[in-house]
């Protein structure tokens, strides 16, 4: 494995080339070049002495204060009607306890609105107008989470007739139009047509996912005593359908955890991603003895195959702190780990390479 270390401000950059990196506990670790929300979950953890619940919703919400990327937290990613909302998740891989919300509206801390669901209900996920009444109960504020920037992202998209969007056999036609649509009938559809006038589900490289658009921070935590955790907190894909949820706060698609083996966190094109639950993947592949690196790869191949133009990452942690990464789509995926290795205040960003077809 070839690795290139720079030292600049107090983060570590390493390049990995291949394969899966040793490290020491407690352990954090994040997709993107998330550094600040990766080095505030691990001071919590080892210098607050935090719960890793606590510490990873600590690191999730420097995320959705400094809205990342413009992916997560407020003020991102508006929906076809210009409505930003939010989704989390937090797994306890001791308990295998999981509090979740999708669809939150009016609520800026959707990583801590997840923790009073898993740690005050007996439910998993709470969703839409009815998680933020859950939220309000529990003591947090309604405020918008639109903002200037959101306005603007929206009618621009407008403006370009509502390009690109997530339908498909409607009418009218969802390439030139922002609509309203009804399905396609069935007596307009061409019987000699090769794909009965359907439009190609699979390709999915019109949406562009990337640094700008991946639309998740997922997060793995592993205290001293090997307690693993991992969440996830986004606003969702930039021009959703209103309603929409993706992978993030779906157990098994967006996070996994389990102590007895390690945690998964992924992050991409949601719709495509949780229909194979890959962080489940990725756990199951380390349980029968794949390192990090290769149950990763394992769990994105299978995507792959059935959609040769996704794109997404995965991140992956056994539960003794060895870590790895695989992806698709992109030319590259970076992931930021802080661990018991080095010193205080840094962080390790790493870079993959991505599988491509």
């Amino acid at each position: 494995m070839l690795r290139l270390a720079v030292v600049s401000f107090g983060v570590v950059i390493i390049l990995t080339v291949l394969g899966s990196t040793s490290a020491g506990l407690p352990l954090v670790a994040t997709t993107w070049r998330f550094t600040n929300a990766t080095l505030r979950a691990y001071q919590s953890l080892t210098v607050g002495q935090f719960d890793p619940i606590e510490a990873l919703v600590e690191g999730c919400s420097v995320c959705e204060r400094e809205q990342c990327d413009g992916t997560v937290g407020f003020g991102g990613s508006p929906d076809e009607n210009g409505e930003t909302t939010l989704d989390a998740m937090l797994m306890d891989g001791k308990t295998m306890d999981i509090g979740a919300v999708a669809a939150l509206r009016d609520v800026k801390h959707a990583a801590e609105v997840a923790k009073y669901v898993l740690r005050n209900t007996k439910h998993t996920l709470l969703v839409g107008s009815q998680a933020t009444e859950f939220a309000v109960m529990m003591g947090f504020k309604k405020e918008s989470l639109q903002t200037d920037a959101s306005k603007n992202m929206w009618s621009e998209w407008k403006n370009n007739h509502c390009q690109p969007n997530f339908w498909k056999n409607v009418i009218p036609s969802p390439s030139m139009s922002c609509g309203p649509y009804e399905p396609v009938s069935a007596n307009t559809i061409h019987p000699s047509s090769e794909n009965c006038g359907l439009e190609n589900s699979s390709d999915r490289s019109e949406f562009s996912f990337g640094r700008y658009n991946h639309d998740t921070i997922s997060m793995i935590v592993i205290n001293e005593e090997g307690h693993v955790v991992a969440g996830t907190s986004t606003n969702g894909a930039r021009n959703k359908i209103p309603g929409r949820v993706g992978d993030s706060p779906i157990p098994g698609a967006g996070a996994y955890a389990d102590s007895e083996v390690g945690a998964a966190v992924a992050t991409g094109d949601g719709d495509v991603m949780m229909r194979f639950l890959p962080s489940l993947l990725a756990v199951e592949a380390m349980r029968s003895g794949q390192g990090p690196a290769e149950a990763g790869q394992q769990a994105i191949g299978r995507i792959a195959k059935y959609y040769p133009s996704f794109s997404g990452g995965i991140v992956v942690v056994t539960k003794d702190g060895r870590y790895g990464a695989a992806c698709h789509g992109m030319e590259e995926f970076p992931y930021s780990v802080a661990d018991g290795t080095v010193s205080e205040g840094d962080v390790h960003v790493l870079t993959v390479k991505c599988q491509t077809n």
